[in-house]
Order: C-alpha cells, then sequence, then structure tokens
C-alpha cells in the first residue's frame, strides 16, 4: 500500500510549526496603546486642572532627559542577559542558576540606578524629605519609646509628625534603617546597598517557588524575565524593592512547605509565617500577599503548613504588640493620614486605570503578552489540578493569576492612587513569570524589549517617590 506524505515528509524534515506568536503581539500592541491613551488622558487633566499631582502622568516622575556612569553599564547588562540568559538558565546547575539571578538582578538594579549618578540615584535616594532616613536618628535615640507611641504621631494635625512613608508604614518598615545604623551601617548609602542586595534576591526567590509549584524546567524559562525587569527602574533605590524580596521569599517558604514530601516541613511553615508576620509589619497594603499562599494551600490540597505558619505570624505581631504597636490601630490612622494629603484630591476614577498602566509599565510587555497566555489556559489548568495533574505551566499560571488578583484588589481599594508603579513592586513581581508561557524562540526579543522600556523610562524621566 503506498501513503501519502507531504513533501516535507518526503524530505525528512519537520512540519512547519504554526505561527503561535500574533496573539502575543496584538496583546503587546494593546497594553501599549492603553498606556498611551491613559497618559494623554492624564495630560488633558493637568492641562485643565491640577489634581492628579503628578508630573508624568501615569507615572511618578518629570521630563529630564539625562546620562550618567550608567548609561553604559545598563545596556551591557541587559544585552548580555537577553543574548546569554536563556542558555545559562537552562544550562548551570540549579543553585548556581540561582545565585547568578540574584547576582544579574543586582548588576541590572545598579546600573539603571546609577544613570542617575551615584548620589542622586543611590546614594540619595533614601534621604530626600518624605523618606525613612529622615526618622532615624529621633528613633534611634530611644527605640522603644519611639514604638510605643509610634502611632502618636502618624496624623498630620499631630505633633511632631512622620515623614510621609514612615507614617504611611508599620514601623518595621524604619526600624529597619534604625538597626543599621545602630549597627554603625549609617546614611544614604549604606540604606541603598542593603535595599539593593535585599531586593535583587527576590528574583532567586520566586524561582524558588516556581521550581515547588512548576517545576525546574519552568524556572529556568522564567529566570531571564526576573532578572531583566523594567521594575528595577522603582527598586533601586527604594525601600519597595526590600519589601518585595521579603515577601517573596515568605512565599517560597510557604511553597516549600506545601511540596509532598517536604524536608521538615513544620519548620519551613514556621519560616514562612515569620517572615509573611515581617511583611505585613513592613507595609499595610502586603496583607494582601495573603492571596499567593492561600493559592498555594488549594494547588497543594493541604492544610499542614497552616498552624506552623499562623504560629510564626502570630509570634511576630506580638512581638510588636508587647512593644506597643497595634497593627490595626495603625491602619485606621494610616487611612486618616492617606486622606489628609492628596489622596482626598487625586480622582479615583482616572487612577484606577492609571494604576494598571503603571503596572503594564512596571511588568513589562513581556509579562503582559504572558499573561495573556496565562489567563487564556487558567480553565484548562482547573481541570486538570481537579484531576490530580497538577504542576507544569499550571504552577506559572497559578502564580501570575495571583499577582493579578493582588494588583486589582490595591487598585480597586481606593488606597492606591498613584506611585503604585514603587508600592506595588512586591505584586507586580508576581507576573513576570508569565513571561515563561512565550516561545522559547521568543525570549530574546521579548527580553530586549523588556530592557529597552526600562532604559528608555530612566534615560528620559527621572522617576521620584
Amino acid at each position: 500500500m503506498t501513503h501519502l506524505r507531504s513533501p516535507a515528509t518526503r524530505r525528512g524534515t519537520r512540519p512547519a510549526r504554526p505561527d503561535t506568536s500574533r496573539p502575543d503581539l496584538i496583546t503587546a500592541a494593546a497594553a501599549a496603546l492603553f498606556v498611551a491613551a491613559v497618559a494623554y488622558a492624564g495630560v488633558l487633566i493637568q492641562r485643565r486642572v491640577d489634581v492628579l499631582y503628578v508630573e508624568w502622568p501615569p507615572l511618578y516622575a518629570h521630563w529630564m532627559p539625562h546620562v550618567g556612569p550608567g548609561t553604559v553599564a545598563a545596556p551591557a547588562v541587559a544585552v548580555a542577559v537577553a543574548v546569554h540568559g536563556p542558555v545559562l538558565a537552562r544550562r548551570l546547575p540549579w543553585r548556581r542558576l540561582l545565585l547568578a539571578s540574584w547576582a544579574a538582578s543586582l548588576a541590572w538594579t545598579l546600573s539603571l540606578a546609577l544613570i542617575d549618578g551615584w548620589q542622586r540615584g543611590v546614594a540619595g535616594r533614601l534621604t530626600q524629605k518624605h523618606e525613612y532616613l529622615l526618622a532615624v536618628e529621633r528613633i534611634a535615640a530611644d527605640p522603644a519609646g519611639s514604638l510605643r507611641t509610634f502611632t502618636d504621631h502618624i496624623l498630620l494635625t499631630a505633633p511632631d509628625h512622620w515623614p510621609a512613608h514612615v507614617a504611611g508604614h508599620p514601623p518595621g518598615a524604619v526600624y529597619t534603617f534604625v538597626g543599621l545604623d545602630l549597627a554603625g551601617l549609617s546614611g544614604g548609602a549604606w540604606a541603598a546597598v542593603w535595599v539593593l542586595l535585599t531586593g535583587s534576591s527576590a528574583a532567586a526567590a520566586v524561582l524558588v517557588t516556581l521550581r515547588a509549584v512548576a517545576g525546574e524546567r519552568w524556572a529556568r524559562r522564567a529566570a531571564p524575565f526576573l532578572v531583566l525587569a523594567p521594575a528595577a527602574v522603582w527598586a533601586g533605590v527604594s525601600a519597595d524593592g526590600y519589601f518585595a524580596a521579603v515577601a517573596a521569599w515568605s512565599v517560597a517558604l510557604f511553597a516549600l512547605a506545601c511540596r509532598p514530601g517536604a524536608r521538615r516541613p513544620r519548620s519551613t511553615a514556621l519560616a514562612a509565617g515569620v517572615l509573611l508576620g515581617v511583611t505585613v509589619h513592613l507595609s499595610y497594603g502586603l496583607v494582601l500577599m495573603v492571596i499567593p499562599v492561600v493559592a498555594l494551600l488549594l494547588y497543594a490540597r493541604t492544610v499542614r503548613p497552616v498552624l506552623p505558619a499562623l504560629a510564626g505570624g502570630a509570634a511576630v505581631t506580638a512581638a510588636f504588640t508587647a512593644a506597643g504597636f497595634w497593627w490595626f490601630e495603625g491602619y485606621d490612622l494610616l487611612v486618616t493620614r492617606y486622606y489628609q494629603g492628596v489622596a482626598r484630591i487625586r480622582p479615583y476614577g482616572y487612577w484606577i486605570f492609571g494604576n494598571l498602566a503603571n503596572a503594564v509599565i512596571t511588568a513589562g510587555l513581556a509579562a503582559v503578552a504572558g499573561l495573556r497566555r496565562a489567563l487564556a489556559a487558567l480553565p484548562g489548568g482547573i481541570r486538570a489540578h481537579r484531576a490530580g495533574r497538577p504542576g507544569g505551566a499550571g504552577g506559572v499560571v497559578l502564580l501570575a493569576t495571583a499577582g493579578l488578583c493582588m494588583i486589582l484588589a490595591a487598585d480597586l481599594s481606593g488606597m492606591s492612587k498613584a506611585e503604585t508603579e514603587r508600592i506595588w513592586l512586591p505584586f507586580t513581581l508576581w507576573l513576570l513569570p508569565a513571561a515563561a508561557l512565550l516561545p522559547a524562540r521568543s525570549h530574546r526579543r521579548w527580553l530586549l524589549l523588556q530592557a529597552v522600556t526600562a532604559l528608555l523610562v530612566n534615560h528620559f524621566l527621572f522617576t521620584g517617590w
């Protein structure tokens, strides 16, 4: 019998793979148009009445084309990661990949910060008028007493009220820098080094999480995107980058504790709970990190880590409460302080879209295109999970969806009006793994697009917070 074969098969070649990239490109283009439309609307609003309180809507930045020491270093890091990152991510031993991702993320973040120069972009960032270091000397003179009376100075009407960032966060944030000061590492340069070193470890934390829930293959595919993220513009130098890393490591430990056959699951869950307790005492909004934690528990179909984790979180809360700070009292006063400032004027109707535009810029078009794939795969992933076939790409979909849910919850809350390119770093971080769902053959192009976004923002705008 004669078998009919295509010409390609008779020649011994594989049939051409169908092109699946068009929806990705359409999604990226639509996201770019969305950002442009939001920016244009913001310009029109600003021309009519100054209610947005940003000079380059939707970003908290102003137009200032400039170059600096990082102008040479940042493109060099970007090209190296885009060209060699995918190959190295496949070949490096796992532990070396974690260290390499941390180091590359640090190099990318620092080189971007140095576009603004050492003093303006690094050493002086955390010494500005709204920043934590302005309160360090005052608190260091009496750490215990300052903690007992911390909530007395949150409101603008309070005597000796705290600077905006100190008042806007639980005391864990500013006491981090007080601790550095008491250890002899005082000043903006040491604070910046701390933020850069800890914040850049977030890439490794997400890789650990991905390996636990999706498998090593998908973690390796995501690694270059976690390094070469536009979010690095705001992670360096910002305390929110440090917050993002602490939150990410708490999720990573939860993921490890949820794994079947996990080593020392109770100790790991206890450590995860402690870190989550620290996280919510760094920033009130990070209570939303409960979303990926609950998602991991549901995905793993286990409640084993819950009690040890609750014990760890309760221990941190109890320590702060015993020292004189009650989280709920602080949050209640923060809401009042928030609406004592420009938040009462900034229009919710604009910022509900402006915040999302900022998330697109921060996560990058590659993450947005990957998120489309994640959402499209979500129903199938749920069916596979119900059928007892978890893991693989479903784990990537889980984390990306959790990241999106955190962003939407924060957006709808009304407690995020502008500056979300910085404030939402702990949430947008979890959108980045979605880029791993894009076809591997296109990864270098998407990585270069991510890098170009960051380089354009940092060279043409001076970002602030």
